[in-house]
């Protein structure tokens, strides 16, 4: 039995998601709000990490969105979201590898900044302060802190737009070889990727890849699978739409300026 702890709106739930509907699988829902449920005493035995997803499978949890997603793989191999081959292979390791390392702290800072930054600078300071407290890692508090303070103009913005960059230029060099990240094949790589392109997009900065025409084929071509509709565009409500509706100011200018002075 398969069972989902997750939230609609979240990055590393949303991969895991597809990486489910590719395999044809079905999970048990436990839809999260992430206002303060991940950090109750109950989740934190399934995931000490205080974050989402967390993957029940016959009873034992499975944390960690990248590792879910060779899991998944494994336990259940066809159809198979790894390439045969292992220079491929090592390939999706290496996007997941860079989104773990390095671009989803990004993907975060880039968001708070700007789409969930209102919703915090209406709440009095202490309050906000006290609910980012509770991050249980000490380094993303800090970065929260930042860009709901400072917005795009935090230090940590430039550098998350640096890595949002580096992720450009190795889909281009990848989408080179074959249709997709991996090769010729839809693989776990282009799983995690996915929904960093979706949330640029949401942000008003797919911009960012006009110089990418490759990109942007392969985007029409991975949103209209049937495991993303399903995983991401059929489960979002007006609700999880609602932060990235009108984003004023639009980051878009600010976010050419500061790529240019980089």
């Amino acid at each position: 039995m398969l069972e989902l702890y997750h939230s609609i709106n979240s990055v590393c739930a949303q991969k895991v998601r597809i990486a489910l509907n590719e395999k044809g699988q079905r999970a048990k829902d436990h839809i999260m709000t992430l206002r303060g449920d991940q950090h109750e005493p109950a989740y934190l035995k399934l995931n000490p990490s205080g974050v989402v997803p967390t993957l029940i499978h016959d009873g034992e949890s499975i944390i960690e969105s990248s590792l879910i997603l060779y899991y998944i793989d494994e336990v259940f191999p066809e159809p198979s979201l790894m390439p045969k081959e292992p220079s491929q292979r090592h390939r999706v390791r290496m996007y997941n590898k860079l989104i773990d390392e390095y671009l989803h702290n990004s993907c975060m800072i880039l968001t708070f900044a700007t789409a969930f930054r209102p919703a915090f600078l209406k709440m009095a300071p202490e309050a906000w302060r006290a609910e980012v407290d509770k991050t249980p890692l000490r380094r993303r508090a800090e970065y929260k802190r930042s860009v709901i303070e400072h917005g795009l103009d935090s230090e940590f913005a430039t550098e998350a737009l640096e890595h949002h960059n580096k992720l450009l230029a190795w889909m281009a060099g990848s989408l080179k070889d074959g249709a997709y990240l991996a090769g010729e094949s839809f693989s776990n790589a282009d799983c995690a990727v996915i929904r960093y392109i979706l949330r640029l997009e949401l942000l008003k900065l797919g911009g960012m890849w006009e110089r990418h025409p490759a990109i942007a084929e392969w985007w029409v071509r991975v949103r209209a699978r049937p495991s993303v509709k399903a995983a991401i565009f059929d489960r979002m409500t007006e609700a999880d739409w609602a932060p990235f509706r009108n984003l004023t100011p639009d980051p878009w200018p600010k976010v050419q300026t500061l790529l240019a002075a980089a």
